[in-house]
């Protein structure tokens, strides 16, 4: 089965500028050469801590960002270099859930404006047409239907969120960005959010790339697992391979954190040592290595790691430093 997304070589770079004349004087390297696909109606997940690029990432695939090089490809077909006008009609297929709906939704309209707005843009029906499009909308995310007439100000943060699905969904899109979607909202409601989520995937077909920090959210909802460490991808693979058998370090370190639910089963906390160098100046060879000061770091930087391919889609990106089995490759 063909691809339904492809990111190749993706490298977001930002400007750092100082001096009175705002020189460009370093590149902050947010995202440094990822490469990922999606397929239909697959849910990937995207981990990482603070920082590591994912948002970044996220939103060049969006098309919110111009990457600095590489190319995203959906159905076969190059986006990423396309103009404003002539990538419009694609983005109906490739839409995004924000992390905080308090942000993401104009308090100045109401609920009804907001929802309506995606099918203005694309010319999509009449007002009458566009009206009951939202009222169906609005009773598919769960909201009442004196929504429309409503601020988003005057609701919760979870209903909040469901305003933000909505919005996402009234193109049917075959894709959907969520960039840590339940990260601000109360533990109670997250999982009616991601309940609600996963029946609209199931629902609409939708695909998912859903950006988060908590491995335990991620690996309810994921069918594969990217882990990213300052802007690049150190492993990625089925869940159940990702969860069960760890080999990246940093991977390793992310799911000892994981909170057990029975306080008799104890798990070894893998502490992170050092701090996370600087996405501005960040060290040659394995990144992870260099902060956990590992003796065969120099090793990294004489052979620069590589993903490869250890099992049936895991990859892990293969250095001295971070994957104890170096020795039998």
């Amino acid at each position: 089965m063909p691809a339904l997304l492809e990111a190749r070589d993706i490298k977001m770079h930002f400007p750092v500028r100082s001096g009175l004349l705002a020189r460009t004087t370093a590149w902050c390297k947010s995202v440094d050469g990822v490469s990922l696909t999606l397929n239909p109606g697959e849910t990937l997940g995207l981990v990482g801590e603070s920082g590591c690029g994912k948002s970044t990432l996220g939103k060049v695939i969006a098309g919110l960002y111009t990457p600095t090089a590489g190319s995203v490809l959906l159905d076969g077909v190059e986006v990423s270099s396309l103009s404003h006008r002539k990538r419009l009609p694609w983005r109906r297929h490739l839409q995004m859930i924000f992390q905080d709906p308090a942000e993401s939704l104009n308090h100045r309209h109401t609920i009804g404006e907001i929802l309506e707005e995606p099918f203005i843009i694309h010319n999509i029906g009449a007002r009458a047409e566009r009206r009951h499009r939202v009222n169906e909308l609005l009773e598919k995310v769960g909201l009442p239907p004196d929504a429309i007439s409503r601020y988003s100000f005057e609701f919760s943060g979870g209903q909040r969120q469901r305003v933000g699905i909505a919005r996402a969904i009234a193109l049917n899109p075959k894709i959907i960005i969520c960039d840590e979607p339940v990260s601000a909202l109360d533990v109670s409601i997250q999982g009616q959010v991601l309940n609600l989520m996963m029946k609209l995937q199931r629902e609409m077909g939708l695909a998912y790339i859903f950006i988060a920090h908590d491995l335990a959210v991620v690996k309810h909802v994921s069918d594969r697992i990217a882990i990213m460490y300052l802007g690049k991808i150190v492993e990625t693979g089925p869940t159940e391979t990702i969860y069960r058998h760890p080999l990246h370090a940093y991977t390793k370190s992310l799911i000892s954190a994981i909170p057990r639910h029975n306080p008799a089963e104890r798990t070894q906390r893998i502490l992170i040592p050092g701090d996370v160098p600087s996405p501005v100046n960040p060290p040659p060879g394995c990144a992870f290595g260099h902060r956990a000061m590992h003796p065969r770091y120099p090793e990294s930087v004489s052979t620069p790691p590589v993903l490869r391919e250890v099992a049936p889609g895991h990859w892990v990106s293969w250095c001295p430093c971070c994957v104890e089995a170096y020795h039998a490759g």
